[in-house]
């Protein structure tokens, strides 16, 4: 149960790539995500690669204000619910796996859970409500605070055993949740199945730059995923501000979110050159970005105290770019880029650290492509399907 299935021939992501591992070792593999309302499609139940998979009509849950979210949101158990009662009522579930967010899949894990006497795995990605209440969505003492923070419980008492992204992610579950039994929270980081790595010839990265309408000889600095509050955007626009006038260098930031308009505006009214903003991109199209580009960027706000660990850092990781990031100081990223020397950190508005780490990369390709390699080879060693695949099933 995931609201992140990507629809369409050739969708990747960590939740497609882990169950092709599922399907793959000889399971029979369900999901059910949800469609929202702005696709205008009804429910329905289809076979994609050999899973089943029924996409349930929904609100909108991505790309919309808070309101229509949380609305949507806390609708979502009892849709998926019904879903399940009319299109699996007559299949048992072994094993039920679901990701965060939301925290609202506390009704429907608990009736397959007590229907078919199934095991239960949390994919823990987001902690909800603590991460809305350090942007200041939220107030951590309100009714919907405290009535999140109810279910957040509720679906760690419920859960089997909780897989965490990192060391700091396990770390802070079970300091903030005594009565959460530490044995069953663990490590089960963010995983895919890595294309093979090709080297691209000169001829053919200058044919793909001329695509995209990048400049040559500049170094391609590229940012793709969620632009919203929790990657702290007035930070990256002083970053814009930084290399306005800097000759040799491109950023390209590939992206949609509530923030998104803020980040138009400032490109249209300082009429800066050498950014380039895109809504949206194919997947086949930004992995061929990723294949030229020389750094791949990671911006988190500086306040929060959970200890996120973004996803597109697997993708850049994929493509053996080096990770140059921002981002608040509860994350463990730092301590993983000095394990991996993959990348370089500062805190979250510190544009000085921002500016010298920037410098170091921006002067050095053997550096870029060193630790981009070692970037690479981390990623196979820990970060890979088939070791998320047999830490769930061990138990």
């Amino acid at each position: 149960m995931t609201l992140a299935y990507p629809e369409g021939e050739n969708s990747r992501n960590l939740y497609v790539d882990l169950m092709q591992e599922f399907y793959a070792r000889g399971n029979e593999v369900y999901v059910i995500c949800q469609r929202e309302k702005r696709y205008e499609k009804e429910t329905e139940l289809n076979e994609e690669t050999g899973i089943q998979v029924l996409r349930v009509r929904t609100g909108n849950v991505t790309k919309t204000g808070f309101i229509e979210k949380g609305i949507s949101t806390l609708l979502i158990e009892t849709q998926f619910k019904k879903a399940i009662k009319k299109y699996f009522k007559h299949i048992k579930f072994d094993l039920v796996i679901y990701s965060t967010p939301p925290i609202t899949f506390v009704k429907t894990v608990e009736y397959i859970k007590k229907r078919d006497k199934s095991k239960t795995y949390l994919l823990l990605k987001d902690i909800f409500p603590q991460n809305a209440v350090d942007l200041g969505i939220i107030k951590e003492k309100s009714l919907i605070g405290q009535y999140f923070r109810a279910k957040e419980k509720k679906l760690y008492g419920i859960s089997d055993h909780i897989g965490c992204m990192s060391k700091a992610n396990v770390d802070y579950v079970i300091s903030h949740n005594p009565e959460v039994d530490t044995a069953k929270v663990e490590i089960c980081p963010n995983s895919i199945n890595p294309l093979a790595l090709s080297v691209i010839s000169p001829w053919k990265k200058s044919e793909l730059r001329e695509k995209f309408n990048i400049p040559d000889k500049s170094v391609l600095y590229v940012y793709g995923g969620n632009l919203g509050k929790p990657q702290g955007i007035d930070f990256l626009i002083e970053v814009l501000k930084l290399i306005k006038e800097m000759k040799n260098i491109f950023l390209l930031i590939v992206g949609s979110g509530t923030e998104f308009d803020k980040i138009n505006k400032y490109l249209v009214e300082s009429k800066q050159t050498n950014v380039r903003l895109e809504k949206y991109m194919l997947k086949n199209e930004f992995d061929e970005i990723l294949t030229i580009a020389d750094v791949g960027l990671v911006f988190l706000d500086s306040r929060f105290t959970i200890p996120n660990f973004p996803s597109r850092m697997n993708s850049y990781m994929e493509f053996a770019l080096p990770i140059l990031a921002a981002t608040d100081v509860n994350t463990d990223i730092n301590k993983m880029f000095q394990d991996a020397n993959c990348g370089l950190w500062s805190q979250s508005g510190d544009l000085k650290g921002f500016e010298k780490n920037l410098a170091v990369l921006n002067e050095n390709e053997k550096l870029r492509t060193d630790m981009g390699m070692n970037g690479r080879l981390y990623l196979e060693a820990n970060f890979t399907v088939d070791k998320s695949y047999n830490i769930i099933v061990s138990h």
